[in-house]
Protein backbone atom coordinates (compact mmCIF):
# COMPACT_ATOMS: atom_id res chain seq x y z
CA UNK A 1 0.00 0.00 0.00
CA UNK A 2 1.08 3.61 -0.64
CA UNK A 3 -0.52 6.46 0.62
CA UNK A 4 -2.95 8.58 -0.97
CA UNK A 5 -1.69 10.63 -3.97
CA UNK A 6 1.44 8.07 -4.41
CA UNK A 7 1.88 5.48 -6.71
CA UNK A 8 4.63 2.25 -7.48
CA UNK A 9 7.33 3.05 -10.69
CA UNK A 10 9.79 1.44 -11.53
CA UNK A 11 13.16 2.21 -11.31
CA UNK A 12 13.72 1.60 -15.01
CA UNK A 13 10.88 3.22 -16.16
CA UNK A 14 11.65 7.07 -13.82
CA UNK A 15 14.59 7.43 -16.10
CA UNK A 16 15.32 9.44 -19.25
CA UNK A 17 13.87 7.37 -22.17
CA UNK A 18 17.24 7.92 -24.36
CA UNK A 19 19.72 7.03 -21.11
CA UNK A 20 19.10 3.28 -19.85
CA UNK A 21 20.47 2.15 -16.55
CA UNK A 22 23.50 0.57 -18.12
CA UNK A 23 26.59 0.12 -16.40
CA UNK A 24 30.35 0.47 -17.76
CA UNK A 25 33.80 -0.66 -19.62
CA UNK A 26 34.51 -3.99 -19.11
CA UNK A 27 38.86 -3.44 -19.89
CA UNK A 28 39.55 0.29 -18.74
CA UNK A 29 43.61 -0.82 -19.74
CA UNK A 30 46.39 1.29 -18.84
CA UNK A 31 46.14 4.63 -17.77
CA UNK A 32 46.05 7.31 -20.19
CA UNK A 33 47.25 10.70 -19.15
CA UNK A 34 45.06 12.78 -21.19
CA UNK A 35 42.36 10.18 -21.58
CA UNK A 36 39.05 10.42 -20.28
CA UNK A 37 38.48 10.37 -16.41
CA UNK A 38 36.73 6.75 -15.88
CA UNK A 39 35.26 6.26 -12.54
CA UNK A 40 35.52 3.07 -10.19
CA UNK A 41 34.26 1.96 -6.87
CA UNK A 42 37.15 3.30 -5.20
CA UNK A 43 35.93 6.90 -6.09
CA UNK A 44 32.72 6.39 -4.87
CA UNK A 45 34.22 5.27 -1.54
CA UNK A 46 35.97 8.32 -1.37
CA UNK A 47 32.57 10.64 -1.97
CA UNK A 48 34.33 11.85 -5.53
CA UNK A 49 36.35 13.90 -3.28
CA UNK A 50 39.93 12.40 -4.63
CA UNK A 51 39.44 13.44 -8.26
CA UNK A 52 43.46 13.48 -9.14
CA UNK A 53 43.58 9.36 -8.21
CA UNK A 54 40.67 8.76 -11.00
CA UNK A 55 41.59 6.30 -13.75
CA UNK A 56 41.64 7.54 -17.03
CA UNK A 57 41.00 5.87 -20.63
CA UNK A 58 42.06 6.39 -24.02
CA UNK A 59 39.55 8.08 -26.00
CA UNK A 60 38.99 5.91 -28.50
CA UNK A 61 37.91 3.13 -25.43
CA UNK A 62 35.92 5.74 -24.22
CA UNK A 63 34.13 6.10 -27.50
CA UNK A 64 33.25 2.30 -27.63
CA UNK A 65 31.83 2.93 -24.65
CA UNK A 66 29.70 6.18 -25.08
CA UNK A 67 26.64 4.54 -23.53
CA UNK A 68 27.97 4.42 -20.49
CA UNK A 69 28.99 7.95 -20.36
CA UNK A 70 27.60 10.76 -17.28
CA UNK A 71 26.36 13.68 -16.88
CA UNK A 72 26.12 16.36 -14.44
CA UNK A 73 23.11 14.86 -11.65
CA UNK A 74 23.62 11.46 -12.54
CA UNK A 75 23.36 8.77 -10.10
CA UNK A 76 25.79 6.39 -9.27
CA UNK A 77 25.38 2.74 -7.72
CA UNK A 78 28.44 -0.19 -6.73
CA UNK A 79 27.19 -3.27 -8.21
CA UNK A 80 30.15 -5.29 -7.31
CA UNK A 81 31.81 -5.76 -3.87
CA UNK A 82 30.60 -2.85 -1.65
CA UNK A 83 27.07 -3.35 -3.47
CA UNK A 84 24.94 -0.36 -3.35
CA UNK A 85 27.08 3.05 -2.62
CA UNK A 86 25.70 6.07 -4.03
CA UNK A 87 27.13 9.33 -5.34
CA UNK A 88 25.96 11.58 -8.01
CA UNK A 89 28.44 12.81 -10.68
CA UNK A 90 29.41 16.33 -9.71
CA UNK A 91 30.23 18.98 -13.34
CA UNK A 92 33.51 18.39 -12.97
CA UNK A 93 33.27 14.87 -13.85
CA UNK A 94 31.08 16.12 -16.81
CA UNK A 95 31.18 13.61 -19.59
CA UNK A 96 33.23 10.99 -18.01
CA UNK A 97 32.93 7.09 -18.07
CA UNK A 98 32.48 4.49 -15.56
CA UNK A 99 33.57 1.03 -14.94
CA UNK A 100 31.63 -2.47 -14.92
CA UNK A 101 31.49 -2.35 -11.46
CA UNK A 102 28.94 1.06 -11.22
CA UNK A 103 25.52 1.37 -12.49
CA UNK A 104 24.59 4.89 -14.54
CA UNK A 105 21.04 6.23 -13.60
CA UNK A 106 20.02 9.31 -15.06
CA UNK A 107 16.66 10.58 -14.11
CA UNK A 108 15.07 14.41 -14.21
CA UNK A 109 13.63 13.93 -10.60
CA UNK A 110 17.40 13.04 -9.48
CA UNK A 111 17.69 14.67 -5.67
CA UNK A 112 14.48 12.40 -4.74
CA UNK A 113 15.54 9.38 -6.57
CA UNK A 114 19.46 10.03 -4.60
CA UNK A 115 18.25 9.82 -1.56
CA UNK A 116 15.65 6.92 -1.80
CA UNK A 117 18.31 4.72 -3.27
CA UNK A 118 20.15 5.83 0.16
CA UNK A 119 17.80 4.18 2.29
CA UNK A 120 17.70 0.91 3.97
CA UNK A 121 13.83 0.64 2.36
CA UNK A 122 15.63 0.35 -1.35
CA UNK A 123 18.62 -1.33 0.48
CA UNK A 124 16.62 -3.84 1.88
CA UNK A 125 15.28 -4.82 -1.36
CA UNK A 126 17.93 -5.28 -3.18
CA UNK A 127 18.86 -7.85 -0.49
CA UNK A 128 21.80 -5.48 1.15
CA UNK A 129 22.65 -5.29 5.04
CA UNK A 130 22.58 -1.66 6.28
CA UNK A 131 26.40 -2.21 6.97
CA UNK A 132 27.74 -3.25 3.65
CA UNK A 133 26.50 -6.02 1.37
CA UNK A 134 25.21 -9.33 1.90
CA UNK A 135 25.72 -10.38 -1.30
CA UNK A 136 28.56 -10.15 -3.53
CA UNK A 137 26.76 -8.53 -7.25
CA UNK A 138 23.89 -5.97 -7.93
CA UNK A 139 22.16 -7.44 -10.84
CA UNK A 140 20.71 -4.74 -13.66
CA UNK A 141 17.64 -6.30 -13.89
CA UNK A 142 16.96 -6.51 -10.31
CA UNK A 143 18.19 -2.82 -10.47
CA UNK A 144 15.68 -1.60 -13.08
CA UNK A 145 12.94 -3.58 -11.75
CA UNK A 146 13.21 -2.19 -7.85
CA UNK A 147 9.91 -0.72 -7.22
CA UNK A 148 9.95 2.73 -6.17
CA UNK A 149 6.99 4.76 -4.25
CA UNK A 150 6.50 8.18 -6.03
CA UNK A 151 4.81 11.11 -4.28
CA UNK A 152 3.63 14.30 -6.36
CA UNK A 153 6.31 15.76 -8.19
CA UNK A 154 6.22 18.72 -5.86
CA UNK A 155 6.01 16.63 -2.59
CA UNK A 156 9.38 14.69 -4.33
CA UNK A 157 10.94 17.89 -4.27
CA UNK A 158 9.99 19.36 -0.61
CA UNK A 159 11.41 15.35 0.66
CA UNK A 160 14.29 15.85 -1.24
CA UNK A 161 14.84 19.83 -0.18
CA UNK A 162 14.83 18.44 3.80
CA UNK A 163 16.98 15.64 3.45
CA UNK A 164 19.38 17.77 1.32
CA UNK A 165 19.77 19.84 4.35
CA UNK A 166 20.86 16.97 6.47
CA UNK A 167 23.30 16.05 4.20
CA UNK A 168 25.07 19.58 4.28
CA UNK A 169 24.66 19.47 8.43
CA UNK A 170 26.50 16.14 7.86
CA UNK A 171 29.24 17.20 4.97
CA UNK A 172 29.93 20.40 7.36
CA UNK A 173 30.39 17.78 10.31
CA UNK A 174 32.79 15.68 8.28
CA UNK A 175 34.61 18.86 7.48
CA UNK A 176 35.27 20.13 10.57
CA UNK A 177 36.34 16.35 12.39
CA UNK A 178 38.91 16.60 9.01
CA UNK A 179 40.28 20.27 10.14
CA UNK A 180 40.25 19.26 13.29
CA UNK A 181 42.27 15.63 13.01
CA UNK A 182 44.51 17.93 10.56
CA UNK A 183 45.02 20.14 13.62
CA UNK A 184 45.59 17.99 16.03
CA UNK A 185 48.39 15.91 14.14
CA UNK A 186 50.10 19.55 13.58
CA UNK A 187 49.82 20.46 17.69
CA UNK A 188 51.44 16.80 18.06
CA UNK A 189 53.78 17.59 16.14
CA UNK A 190 54.82 21.00 17.74
CA UNK A 191 54.52 19.65 20.95
CA UNK A 192 56.00 16.20 21.26
CA UNK A 193 59.33 17.88 19.30
CA UNK A 194 59.42 20.36 21.84
CA UNK A 195 58.93 23.16 18.67
CA UNK A 196 56.15 24.91 20.76
CA UNK A 197 56.45 25.20 24.68
CA UNK A 198 53.06 25.74 26.60
CA UNK A 199 52.88 27.21 29.58
CA UNK A 200 53.68 25.97 33.29
CA UNK A 201 51.22 26.71 36.24
CA UNK A 202 52.82 29.93 36.74
CA UNK A 203 52.07 31.23 33.19
CA UNK A 204 55.63 31.33 32.51
CA UNK A 205 56.85 29.58 29.17
CA UNK A 206 58.64 26.21 30.18
CA UNK A 207 62.19 26.16 29.36
CA UNK A 208 63.94 22.92 31.13
CA UNK A 209 65.99 20.78 28.22
CA UNK A 210 64.24 17.80 26.90
CA UNK A 211 66.69 14.82 27.54
CA UNK A 212 67.64 12.26 25.57
CA UNK A 213 66.70 8.87 26.03
CA UNK A 214 66.65 5.52 24.37
CA UNK A 215 62.70 4.46 23.78
CA UNK A 216 63.28 0.62 25.79
CA UNK A 217 64.74 2.66 29.02
CA UNK A 218 61.97 4.24 29.65
CA UNK A 219 59.26 1.92 28.20
CA UNK A 220 58.91 -1.35 28.60
CA UNK A 221 56.55 -4.20 27.55
CA UNK A 222 54.63 -5.81 29.94
CA UNK A 223 55.31 -9.55 30.67
CA UNK A 224 51.72 -10.29 32.91
CA UNK A 225 50.03 -13.03 30.83
CA UNK A 226 46.06 -13.93 30.72
CA UNK A 227 45.59 -17.80 30.30
CA UNK A 228 41.67 -18.23 30.19
CA UNK A 229 42.01 -21.98 30.87
CA UNK A 230 43.19 -21.14 34.25
CA UNK A 231 42.08 -18.06 35.08
CA UNK A 232 39.32 -17.58 37.55
CA UNK A 233 38.23 -13.92 36.81
CA UNK A 234 36.34 -12.94 33.39
CA UNK A 235 38.02 -10.15 31.54
CA UNK A 236 36.98 -7.72 28.29
CA UNK A 237 39.29 -9.59 25.87
CA UNK A 238 40.47 -6.77 22.75
CA UNK A 239 42.00 -8.23 19.56
CA UNK A 240 43.00 -6.51 16.64
CA UNK A 241 39.70 -5.49 15.33
CA UNK A 242 38.40 -4.16 18.01
CA UNK A 243 41.08 -1.17 17.75
CA UNK A 244 39.53 1.57 15.13
CA UNK A 245 42.41 2.68 13.00
CA UNK A 246 44.14 5.68 14.02
CA UNK A 247 41.88 7.41 16.14
CA UNK A 248 42.35 5.15 19.52
CA UNK A 249 38.88 4.30 19.99
CA UNK A 250 38.08 0.84 21.15
CA UNK A 251 34.83 -0.32 19.10
CA UNK A 252 34.15 -3.72 20.62
CA UNK A 253 35.74 -6.59 22.54
CA UNK A 254 35.14 -10.06 23.40
CA UNK A 255 35.05 -12.18 26.27
CA UNK A 256 38.34 -13.48 27.67
CA UNK A 257 36.63 -16.77 29.59
CA UNK A 258 35.65 -18.08 26.07
CA UNK A 259 38.91 -17.75 24.65
CA UNK A 260 41.61 -20.76 24.63
CA UNK A 261 44.95 -18.79 23.73
CA UNK A 262 46.88 -16.84 25.76
CA UNK A 263 46.95 -13.23 26.53
CA UNK A 264 48.46 -10.41 27.12
CA UNK A 265 46.97 -8.39 30.42
CA UNK A 266 46.52 -5.14 30.92
CA UNK A 267 45.70 -2.71 33.36
CA UNK A 268 43.21 0.70 33.50
CA UNK A 269 44.95 3.40 31.46
CA UNK A 270 48.06 1.19 30.10
CA UNK A 271 48.84 2.44 26.20
CA UNK A 272 48.51 -0.67 23.53
CA UNK A 273 49.78 -0.76 20.25
CA UNK A 274 49.22 -3.05 17.30
CA UNK A 275 51.95 -4.41 16.55
CA UNK A 276 51.09 -6.80 13.29
CA UNK A 277 50.92 -4.36 10.38
CA UNK A 278 51.44 -1.29 12.22
CA UNK A 279 51.06 1.20 9.47
CA UNK A 280 47.38 0.82 10.61
CA UNK A 281 48.32 3.13 13.39
CA UNK A 282 46.19 0.91 15.97
CA UNK A 283 46.63 2.33 19.78
CA UNK A 284 44.04 2.97 22.80
CA UNK A 285 44.35 3.85 25.98
CA UNK A 286 41.84 1.37 28.16
CA UNK A 287 40.11 2.91 30.89
CA UNK A 288 39.47 -0.77 32.09
CA UNK A 289 41.28 -4.02 33.08
CA UNK A 290 41.40 -6.24 30.61
CA UNK A 291 43.39 -8.78 28.11
CA UNK A 292 44.77 -8.30 24.64
CA UNK A 293 45.54 -9.91 21.68
CA UNK A 294 49.33 -10.80 22.16
CA UNK A 295 49.33 -9.18 18.33
CA UNK A 296 49.31 -6.01 20.49
CA UNK A 297 51.41 -4.48 22.62
CA UNK A 298 51.02 -3.54 26.02
CA UNK A 299 53.44 -0.80 27.28
CA UNK A 300 54.53 -0.41 30.81
CA UNK A 301 56.10 3.23 31.54
CA UNK A 302 58.93 3.73 34.12
CA UNK A 303 59.18 6.60 36.06
CA UNK A 304 60.59 9.12 33.72
CA UNK A 305 57.79 8.55 31.25
CA UNK A 306 54.15 9.41 31.80
CA UNK A 307 51.31 6.51 30.11
CA UNK A 308 49.01 9.58 29.21
CA UNK A 309 52.26 11.19 27.56
CA UNK A 310 53.12 7.99 25.69
CA UNK A 311 49.68 7.43 24.25
CA UNK A 312 50.62 10.87 22.31
CA UNK A 313 54.30 9.68 21.29
CA UNK A 314 53.01 6.35 19.74
CA UNK A 315 50.57 8.20 17.25
CA UNK A 316 53.68 10.46 15.89
CA UNK A 317 54.67 9.45 12.47
CA UNK A 318 58.74 9.02 14.10
CA UNK A 319 57.43 6.17 16.26
CA UNK A 320 55.13 4.84 13.38
CA UNK A 321 57.95 4.63 10.97
CA UNK A 322 60.20 2.92 13.25
CA UNK A 323 57.54 0.36 13.79
CA UNK A 324 57.42 -0.09 10.24
CA UNK A 325 60.91 -1.19 10.00
CA UNK A 326 59.43 -4.77 10.69
CA UNK A 327 59.79 -8.43 10.04
CA UNK A 328 57.71 -10.37 7.73
CA UNK A 329 56.58 -9.63 4.53
CA UNK A 330 53.05 -10.49 4.00
CA UNK A 331 52.08 -9.84 7.54
CA UNK A 332 54.51 -7.10 9.01
CA UNK A 333 55.20 -7.13 12.63
CA UNK A 334 56.75 -4.12 14.20
CA UNK A 335 60.32 -5.45 15.93
CA UNK A 336 60.58 -4.42 19.68
CA UNK A 337 64.80 -4.84 18.89
CA UNK A 338 64.04 -1.74 16.73
CA UNK A 339 61.91 -0.08 18.46
CA UNK A 340 63.67 -0.17 21.86
CA UNK A 341 66.76 1.55 20.50
CA UNK A 342 64.80 4.09 19.26
CA UNK A 343 66.47 7.76 20.35
CA UNK A 344 63.51 10.15 21.74
CA UNK A 345 63.96 13.50 23.60
CA UNK A 346 61.10 13.85 26.37
CA UNK A 347 60.29 16.52 28.98
CA UNK A 348 60.11 16.45 32.48
CA UNK A 349 57.00 15.20 34.29
CA UNK A 350 55.16 18.56 34.63
CA UNK A 351 55.36 19.11 30.25
CA UNK A 352 54.69 15.88 29.49
CA UNK A 353 51.42 15.63 31.97
CA UNK A 354 50.35 19.65 30.15
CA UNK A 355 51.11 18.49 26.49
CA UNK A 356 49.06 15.35 27.62
CA UNK A 357 46.43 17.41 28.87
CA UNK A 358 46.38 19.71 25.93
CA UNK A 359 46.24 16.83 23.34
CA UNK A 360 43.68 15.07 25.15
CA UNK A 361 41.70 17.95 24.96
CA UNK A 362 41.67 18.21 21.49
CA UNK A 363 40.54 14.35 21.25
CA UNK A 364 38.05 14.77 22.81
CA UNK A 365 36.64 17.84 20.80
CA UNK A 366 36.68 15.36 17.61
CA UNK A 367 35.34 12.86 19.46
CA UNK A 368 32.51 15.26 20.39
CA UNK A 369 32.34 16.36 16.56
CA UNK A 370 31.90 12.57 15.56
CA UNK A 371 29.33 12.21 18.09
CA UNK A 372 27.40 14.64 16.38
CA UNK A 373 27.78 13.21 12.74
CA UNK A 374 26.52 10.33 14.45
CA UNK A 375 23.65 11.99 15.42
CA UNK A 376 22.90 13.47 12.58
CA UNK A 377 23.21 10.24 10.23
CA UNK A 378 20.67 8.72 12.41
CA UNK A 379 18.63 11.39 12.54
CA UNK A 380 18.52 11.88 8.61
CA UNK A 381 17.99 7.72 8.43
CA UNK A 382 14.91 8.30 10.60
CA UNK A 383 13.80 10.93 8.22
CA UNK A 384 13.98 8.45 5.18
CA UNK A 385 11.99 6.30 7.12
CA UNK A 386 9.51 8.00 7.54
CA UNK A 387 9.46 10.62 4.55
CA UNK A 388 9.97 8.06 1.73
CA UNK A 389 7.30 5.67 2.90
CA UNK A 390 5.01 8.86 3.21
CA UNK A 391 4.20 7.50 6.68
CA UNK A 392 4.93 11.13 7.33
CA UNK A 393 3.80 13.66 4.79
CA UNK A 394 5.30 16.98 4.18
CA UNK A 395 3.16 20.23 3.53
CA UNK A 396 4.03 21.37 0.46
Amino acid sequence: MVPNGWDYSTLESLCEKDAPITYGVLKPGDYVADGVPLLQIKDLLLNLSDLESVHRISKELDEQYRRSKIKTNDILISLVGTIGRIAIVPKQLDNANIHRNLGRIRAKNYEFLYHYLQSDIAKNRFGISSSGSSQSALNLTVLRALKVPVPPLPEQQKIANILSTWDKAISTTERLIENSTQQKKALMQQLLTGKKRLLDESRKRFESEWKQVIFGEVAKLSSKKYNPLKANQCLPCIELEHLDQASGRIIGSANASELASIKNHFEVGSVLFGKLRPYLRKYARPDFEGVCSTEIWVFKTTSKLLDEYLFHFVQTDKFVSEANKSSGSKMPRADWGVISELVIKIPNLKEQQKIATVLTTADKEIELLEQQLADLQQEKKALMQVLLTGKVRVVV
